[in-house]
């Protein structure tokens, strides 16, 4: 098959990724689950090296052969935009595209949480969405880029590593600058965006001492930044914020931190019960607490404050694992693995179990 006949068959087939890769046929991601299309021959390098030369560019291809790994976008006219990944391995190349919906989902489609709309509406301070590889945190910021777009006047500049979702100028002007093709780095297209009179500044990820530091600042000089970790929940992605900075740095770091910070949306997803996935999210809210405890370095008391403060729309993983247990829509085994402490979720589910029987 052709490769636009293989990312149809992708679209067709509900899958999030397939892999390309010798010696094995393409391989697809649907909900979650790796299934080879062994119906398919099995892929060899000329194979996979034309795939490679039908998706990038000659710039692409020589910064490939220097750096032996690149990430791009590719769209397929009328069936959707995909993020492909390339990296050499044993040899050969292997690609992997990831699917990118060409229409923006609303925060209402994706069934993200309602705070999502008052977030972006800030006027400053620090919003990040975390999550593992994989998570939807592309998709999360995307959406709430979608309801700013549709709902206030301002000048958003977007860094992305690459460019996945295409935004056009609604009630807001925007500004996407894809890593690589439009700049050399976080940093230097963060500071440069502080120059271009924005309101909010959406960072893809922020990976290093540079960007986290450049974006602190963007946050305090009264500019909404918005961005990404790979963090598996909120006091780990404030301890990974805080330690990335040298020693002596990180108590004024803290107090920093504790002044910008909006919000940590941190998400995973699950496998329905009845087929799908699901996303869920801890959420931690910057009230007044939150920021005592930033600023004082009791970033392990978080997680109290955030069960204790469900009135506020702050809710811990395991909460909100729970929840989805008990409206059966993952099972319990499913939400044990996506835990930060399984025995406590255990034990509450028990609990709550051994009450509804009494």
């Amino acid at each position: 098959m052709e490769l636009d006949e293989l990312l149809k068959l992708m679209v067709d087939k509900g899958a999030s990724d397939i892999h390309l890769r010798v010696p094995s046929p393409p391989v697809l991601r649907i909900d979650g689950e790796l299934i080879p299309q062994e119906d398919l021959p099995a892929l060899t390098a000329k194979d996979v090296e034309a795939a490679f030369e039908h998706v990038v560019t000659p710039k692409q291809r020589s910064t490939f052969l220097r750096e032996k790994e690149l990430d791009i976008a590719y769209s397929v006219p009328g069936l959707a935009r995909f993020r492909v990944s390339v990296l050499q391995q044993r040899g050969t190349i292997s690609l992997a595209f990831r699917l990118v919906p060409i229409e923006v989902l609303s925060i209402d489609d994706l069934e993200l949480p309602q705070i999502c709309k008052e977030l972006v509406l800030k006027p400053r301070g620090l919003v990040l969405v975390t999550g593992p590889t994989g998570s939807g945190k592309s998709t999360t910021l995307a959406a709430m880029v979608h309801h700013l777009n549709e709902t206030d006047k301002r000048n958003i500049i977007t860094i992305e590593d690459p460019i996945e979702y295409l935004h056009s100028n609604k009630k807001c002007i925007i500004a996407q600058r894809d890593l690589g093709d439009d700049t050399k780095s976080f940093d230097t297209a963060l500071v440069h965006a502080l120059r271009h009179d924005p309101d909010v500044i959406v960072v893809g990820e922020m990976r290093d001492l540079a960007t986290i530091s450049t974006a602190i600042r963007a946050a305090e000089t009264g500019h909404l930044v918005m961005g990404t970790l790979h963090t598996t929940d909120a006091a780990q992605t404030v301890g990974r914020i805080i330690d990335i900075f040298p020693s002596d740095h990180q108590q004024q770091i803290r107090l920093q931190l504790s002044q910008i910070i909006e919000a940590v949306l941190c998400q995973t997803l699950l496998p329905r019960v009845r087929g799908g996935r699901v996303a869920t999210f801890e959420i931690m809210l910057a009230n007044s607490a939150v920021r005592n405890l930033i600023r004082e370095g009791k970033t392990y008391e978080l997680p109290n404050v955030m069960r204790l403060s469900s009135k506020d729309g702050m809710v811990t993983l395991d909460q909100a694992l729970a929840d989805l247990v008990r409206s059966g829509i993952v099972s319990q085994e499913e939400a044990m693995m996506k835990s930060s402490n399984p025995e406590r979720l255990l034990k509450s589910l028990q609990f709550e179990y051994g009450l509804s029987r009494l």
